[in-house]
C-alpha cells in the first residue's frame, strides 16, 4: 500500500472497501454538474475518500447567497465574483493534492455533454431542474454509465440510482415534468437536507465503484428534516415506451443547436448562448460607456442603466440577470450585445 494513503486508513478499516476498493476508487473518474449546493458537497465527499479523477461543470458564479449551503465557496470568492467551477477546482486541490481535479466554466447541454463523459464511471447530478436532469439521464444510458440522481429544496430530498440495463431510467420514474415554482429561490432551501441528500449520492457511488453494486438501495428515497418525515418509493416498472432507455431516442440530446435562449429556472435570469467566443477586454470597453462594468480574468459583469446585469463568460455564454421575461432579455441583448 502507497504511503499516501495514509489518510484513507480509516476508510480502509471498512471491510467492503479495504485495500482493494481503495484501489478502485484510485482508478475511478466521476462527472459531476452543477456546482452548487449538491455539487459542493458532493465534491467535497469524493476529492476527500481518494477518487482519482473528479470533473464537474458549473455555469454560474458565487454570490453571497450561496454561502448559506455551498460548502466549497467562501467571501473572497463573492468579492472575486469567481466561477464557482474555477472557485470548487481551487478549494478541492487544497483539500487532495493527489486527485485529478478538474472544473469547466460552461452551461451543459445537449451540444457538449458528450464530450466529457470519456472515461467516466459514473454522473452524479448536482443541478437544480429537470430539463438538464433528463440531459444527463439521456447520455448516460445512451453510453451506459450509471446516473445517480439527487434533488433538495426546501426541507425536502429525494435520492435515486439508475442503472442502465438494470433499472428504469429518471424519465421512466418522472414522463414529464412541468415545474411547480418551487426553487430554493422561491420556497427557500436548509443546508442539512442538502448535506444530506448529497451523502446519500455519494454513499451509493462508492458502492458502485469499489465493487459493491449488490448492496445499492435500489429505490427513491425521500426526506423531508423538518415534518421529520422519510419514505422509500419503489423504482417503477420499465415503461416500454420509454424514449430513453427503450425506444432509444434520448430525445434531450436530439434537440436543435438553435435552441440557444433560456429561461434559469428561479434565478429571475435569461441565459444567451452565442456562436463566437468573447473576448472580456473587448467587451469591458465597449460596456463601460453604458454600464457599471468589472471584469475578471473568468468573466466581466455590467451593471445597465435600465436596472438588468449583463454577465459575459470567454466561452460565447451571455446572462441577463434582473428578468425571466424573454422579450425582455432579447430586446437588452439586442441593444447592447447584438442578436
Amino acid at each position: 500500500m502507497s504511503q499516501s494513503w495514509t489518510r484513507y486508513s480509516r476508510q480502509m478499516l471498512f471491510k467492503p472497501v479495504g485495500e482493494q476498493g481503495q484501489r478502485k476508487l484510485d482508478e475511478s473518474k466521476v462527472f459531476i454538474v452543477g456546482m452548487g449546493a449538491l455539487g459542493t458537497v458532493i465534491a467535497n465527499h469524493l476529492v476527500r475518500s481518494g477518487v482519482g479523477h473528479v470533473v464537474f461543470c458549473d455555469r454560474d458564479f458565487v454570490e453571497e447567497s450561496n454561502l448559506q449551503r455551498q460548502m466549497l465557496f467562501n467571501e473572497q470568492d463573492v468579492q472575486q465574483f469567481l466561477p464557482k467551477a474555477v472557485a470548487a477546482e481551487q478549494a478541492l486541490k487544497k483539500l487532495n493534492s493527489s486527485v485529478n481535479i478538474k472544473g469547466h466554466v460552461t452551461d451543459v447541454n445537449a451540444n457538449n455533454v458528450e464530450s466529457f463523459i470519456d472515461g467516466v464511471d459514473v454522473i452524479m447530478d448536482g443541478t437544480d431542474n429537470f430539463e438538464t436532469r433528463y440531459l444527463l439521464n439521456d447520455v448516460a444510458y445512451k453510453h451506459g454509465i450509471p446516473f445517480v440522481y439527487g434533488g433538495a429544496v426546501s426541507s425536502r430530498g429525494m435520492n435515486a440510482v439508475f442503472l442502465p440495463g438494470k433499472t428504469p431510467c429518471l424519465r421512466c420514474m418522472f414522463p414529464t415534468y412541468g415545474g411547480a415554482g418551487q426553487t430554493c429561490d422561491t420556497i427557500g432551501v436548509l443546508s442539512p437536507i442538502v448535506d444530506i441528500i448529497a451523502s446519500m449520492q455519494v454513499m451509493e457511488v462508492l458502492k458502485i465503484l469499489t465493487g459493491n453494486s449488490e448492496k445499492l438501495r435500489n429505490n427513491l428515497a425521500s426526506i423531508d428534516l423538518w415534518e421529520n418525515h422519510s419514505f422509500e418509493m419503489k423504482l417503477e416498472e420499465i415503461n416500454e415506451e420509454c424514449p430513453t432507455c427503450q425506444l432509444k431516442q434520448y430525445p434531450a440530446l436530439s434537440q436543435g443547436e438553435n435552441e440557444r435562449v433560456t429561461t434559469l429556472c428561479g434565478r429571475d435570469t435569461v441565459q444567451f448562448m452565442t456562436a463566437n467566443k468573447l473576448n472580456l477586454v473587448s467587451w469591458e470597453r465597449k460596456l463601460e460607456k453604458v454600464a457599471s462594468v468589472k471584469k475578471s480574468p473568468y468573466l466581466l459583469r455590467a451593471v445597465l442603466e435600465e436596472g438588468e446585469t449583463f454577465v459575459l463568460f470567454p466561452e460565447g455564454r451571455v446572462l441577463v440577470q434582473g428578468t425571466e421575461n424573454i422579450s425582455r432579455a432579447k430586446t437588452l441583448y439586442a441593444k447592447y450585445i447584438g442578436m
